[in-house]
């Protein structure tokens, strides 16, 4: 967690325009709310150049993601950027309820259309930094691999990798993922790889390893549904030059180590990678002398099961985490608070000056 939080309390380069490539029908009002493109042809007609400051923030504890995009966005879209002034903390910043993260000031025409599309980056991107933060506090110093490509839209990889990394992950499945902040994706073989070979995961693996001969050999030891016996097989095949082997037991499914071992069930769950399944698994390879051997564990994760794992301390190396990473769980929203610098908002809503907030140049 060290490394982390050093991340989260430190300043980051922030990310440019050239990062992001913006869809250019954002300038022509297309995703914004239709009552944002009315107001802002009222204004012109009847309000023009009153000076408004607009805030955002949200209602959780969290780790603030999207400020970069935020900021490059209303840089490219809003008339005369030049001469809005923006205040924003930065990307990684733990942040608390109701706390102002970002304030925009300047004529509501230039840039008051955007108001959605902001609330809606740093909701998405704060959702999926603040989950991933949340799953590595709970693994400690074990790795998360984000592995969010298949349950959400291709289009967002990009952002929600770089979001995770800013949550801490240790790494991403695809090169998208890794687009914004210069890495490369990272991943070993899908069961259809096995599929190939008929079943065979040992002549997969040895195919895997004479392509790639320099990565870490990993390899998916649920396709039979008999982990523990193929991993010893791949651990007898390979000896050293294996390096983990990851369970990704369906949580329809009962490896058939407890069919062979009836005697341990009654008392939990046998489905899926359960911690009973990865216990008898560590103990088998130890038993032969494959200590070195990790495990990798994937298949539904999410925090709470991570924490079930670390509490009772289940040899399990590393985790492989998706569809729980990417759930939209904290929603932002923007007021106009300030009208010419005075007070002026709705009931309920009210200035909050934050000293934490640097401006933006």
């Amino acid at each position: 967690m060290k490394e982390i939080e050093l991340k989260l309390q430190g300043k980051i380069k922030r990310l440019t325009n050239q990062t992001f490539k913006f869809d250019k029908r954002v300038g022509e009002g297309w995703f914004s709310a239709v009552y944002f493109l009315k107001t802002r042809e009222i204004v012109k007609g009847f309000c023009p150049e009153n000076i408004v400051t607009m805030q955002f923030f949200q209602r959780n504890h969290a780790v603030l993601c999207g400020t970069d995009e935020v900021i490059a966005l209303v840089k490219t879209f809003a008339n005369n950027p030049e001469g809005l002034e923006i205040h924003s903390l930065q990307d990684g910043d733990k942040i608390s309820p109701f706390e102002t993260v970002l304030t925009i000031a300047g004529p509501y025409e230039d840039f008051g259309y955007l108001e959605g599309i902001i609330d809606g980056i740093l909701s998405r991107r704060t959702s999926v930094a603040t989950n991933v933060y949340n799953v590595v506090k709970a693994a400690g110093d074990k790795p998360v691999i984000f592995m969010g490509d298949r349950d959400d839209h291709f289009t967002q990889q990009a952002g929600d990798g770089y979001a995770a990394h800013i949550g801490g992950s240790t790494a991403q499945a695809t090169h998208a993922m890794n687009e914004w902040w210069g890495k490369e994706g990272m991943g070993t073989m899908p069961h259809a790889l096995i599929q190939l070979f008929n079943g065979d995961v040992v002549e997969a693996a040895k195919a895997y390893y004479k392509k790639y001969p320099e990565d870490d050999l990993i390899v998916l030891i649920d396709y039979n549904n008999d982990c523990i016996n193929d991993a010893l097989r791949l651990a007898r095949e390979f000896g050293d030059n294996l390096k983990g082997v990851r369970v990704d037991t369906s949580r329809t499914m009962i490896d058939h180590y407890f069919i062979q071992n009836t005697h341990v069930l009654g008392t939990f769950d046998p489905r899926g990678a359960n911690p009973e399944l990865i216990f008898a698994l560590r103990e088998a390879l130890d038993s032969e002398g494959y200590n070195h051997v990790k495990i990798v564990v994937s298949g539904g994760f999410n925090e709470e099961r991570i924490k079930e794992f670390e509490e009772r301390k289940v040899p399990a190396d590393i985790y492989g985490i998706g569809g729980s990473l990417l759930k939209i769980n904290i929603g932002f929203t923007g007021d106009n608070v300030l009208l010419n610098g005075e007070p002026q908002a709705k009931a309920g809503r009210r200035f909050r000056p934050n000293p934490r907030l640097e401006k933006v140049d």
